[in-house]
C-alpha cells in the first residue's frame, strides 16, 4: 500500500466543482489582485479566528515579515523566538534587520520552553532607565517575543503574555501552521498583538499556490500593516510610507474561499486521525507519541513522534511505500545561515536531541482508517525484526 505523507489531489477532487466556479468567476471578473474575493476572504478568516481585522499576504514568510515590519522591529534589536521552528520565524526578523535570539523547546509540547524564557530574562537581561528591556549579550534592546505554535498546538501564551507586558514587549503568534487552534478555548492569532498564517498548499487550509494573512485587533497596527503591504500605498499612485509587495492574489483567496467553509471539518478528522494513532502507537513502548497540553486544542498540522531509530524507521516505511517528513532536522542555531549569531553545538541540548528523533506521519483529513493501520502495522513490524 502506498500512503502519502499528505494527498492534496484527494481534497481537491472532494471540492472540485466549487473550486472551479470560484476559479473560473475570478478569471470571468479579472480580479486577480485585492479584488472581491481577497476582501471577502480576509473578512471571513478574521471571523473564523475571533479577530478584527485580517490583511491576506502572499505567503506565509511575508506575513512574519510583514507583522514585525508593521511593529517597527528594526536594525540593533532583539526578538525572542524557539530554535524549533521552521527556517522562516527567525528569517524575518533578519529581514527587518533585527537579531533573532533562540531559546530551547519544551520537552514535552516541542514549543518555546516558558521557563526557560523566564530564565534567560531574569538571568541575561537588564531594564535600563527607560524601562527598556537590553539583552547583556548583544547590548540590544528586546523588542518582540514571537511563539510558534509548532505543528498545530498552542504554544503556553499566558506565561509568555505575562513576561510581555511586564517587559513592554510586543507579541507575534507564529500560527502558520495552527489553524483553529485554540489556547483555553480561544482560538490563535489574536492572543498577542498580531498572528501570523501560512496557506501553504499543504497546511490545515492550503491555498493552490503561496498565500497568507497577516491578523490584529489593534486598528493602527492594522493600518501601518496595510499601507507597508501594498506599497506604502492607500490610493494608486499615492504612496505614503515605503512598504513592499506582499498581496494576496485573487485566485488564491478565491480558492481559499471555498475551502474555509470545510476547515473546521477537516480539523476534527485530523483530531480523529491523531486519536488512532494515538490508540494504537501507544501499545509501541519504543514510540513517544505526541502530547496535547491540557490548556491546547491541538490541530495536527503535523503528527510528530520520537523514537531513538529514527533513520532506521525512516527508510524502513519508505520501503514499505510511507511517506514521512522530518519538522526539523537541523535546529536554527545550527544552520549555516545563522552561524555569524555564535551559537554552539551543545546550546539548545532539547531541541538538537529532538530533531534526531522526531518524524512526522502521514497526516491530512482524508486519510483513512486502513492507511493508518497500515501505517501502524509497518512500525510493528520495523520493531519486531530488529
Amino acid at each position: 500500500m502506498h500512503v502519502p505523507f499528505v494527498d492534496l489531489k484527494i481534497q481537491y477532487q472532494s471540492i472540485k466543482p466549487e473550486i472551479d466556479k470560484a476559479i473560473d468567476e475570478t478569471l470571468e471578473n479579472a480580479s486577480f489582485i485585492m479584488g472581491k474575493s481577497v476582501k471577502e476572504f480576509e473578512s471571513n478568516f478574521a471571523k473564523l479566528h475571533q479577530g478584527r481585522f485580517c490583511i491576506g499576504t502572499s505567503s506565509g514568510t511575508d506575513a512574519l515579515h510583514l507583522a514585525l515590519w508593521g511593529l517597527g522591529i528594526s536594525q540593533g534589536e532583539d526578538v525572542i523566538l524557539p530554535v524549533n521552528t521552521f527556517f522562516a520565524t527567525a528569517e524575518a526578523v533578519v529581514l527587518c534587520g533585527a537579531t533573532p535570539i533562540f531559546i530551547d523547546c519544551d520537552p514535552i509540547s516541542f514549543n518555546i520552553d516558558t521557563q526557560k524564557l523566564k530564565e534567560f530574562i531574569d538571568n541575561h537581561c537588564r531594564v535600563d532607565d527607560r524601562d527598556f528591556l537590553i539583552n547583556l549579550s548583544t547590548g540590544h534592546r528586546i523588542r518582540c517575543i514571537i511563539p510558534v505554535h509548532l505543528y498545530g498546538q498552542p504554544a503556553d501564551m499566558d506565561p509568555i503574555l505575562e513576561i510581555a507586558k511586564k517587559n513592554n514587549l510586543f507579541i507575534v503568534e507564529d500560527a502558520c501552521q495552527a489553524h483553529l487552534a485554540e489556547y483555553h478555548s480561544r482560538r490563535v492569532g489574536s492572543l498577542g498583538n498580531v498572528g501570523a498564517f501560512s496557506f501553504y498548499p499543504g497546511k490545515n487550509l492550503g491555498a493552490y499556490g503561496e498565500g497568507g494573512s497577516v491578523l490584529t485587533n489593534d486598528p493602527e497596527l492594522f493600518e501601518k500593516m496595510w499601507l507597508i503591504h501594498d506599497h506604502g500605498s492607500k490610493e494608486k499612485y499615492d504612496h505614503e510610507v515605503i512598504g513592499h509587495n506582499y498581496r494576496l492574489e485573487g485566485i488564491q483567496a478565491a480558492v481559499l474561499n471555498v475551502k474555509v467553509k470545510y476547515i473546521e471539518g477537516w480539523t476534527e478528522k485530523r483530531r480523529a486521525n491523531a486519536r488512532l494513532y494515538n490508540k494504537f502507537l501507544e501499545e509501541i513502548k519504543e514510540v513517544q507519541i505526541p502530547e496535547e497540553m491540557d490548556y491546547a486544542k491541538h490541530v495536527y498540522h503535523l503528527y510528530v513522534i520520537r523514537i531513538k531509530e529514527r533513520d532506521e524507521l525512516l527508510n524502513f516505511l519508505k520501503e514499505e511505500g510511507i511517506e514521512t517528513g522530518l519538522h526539523y532536522p537541523v535546529p536554527l542555531h545550527l544552520q549555516k545561515a545563522f552561524k555569524y549569531l555564535g551559537y554552539n553545538e551543545g546550546d539548545f541540548p532539547v531541541a538538537e536531541k529532538y530533531s534526531k528523533e522526531i518524524l512526522s506521519l502521514p497526516m491530512y483529513p482524508e486519510l483513512t482508517e486502513d492507511q493508518i493501520k497500515y501505517v501502524i502495522d509497518s512500525i510493528k513490524q520495523f520493531y519486531t525484526v530488529r
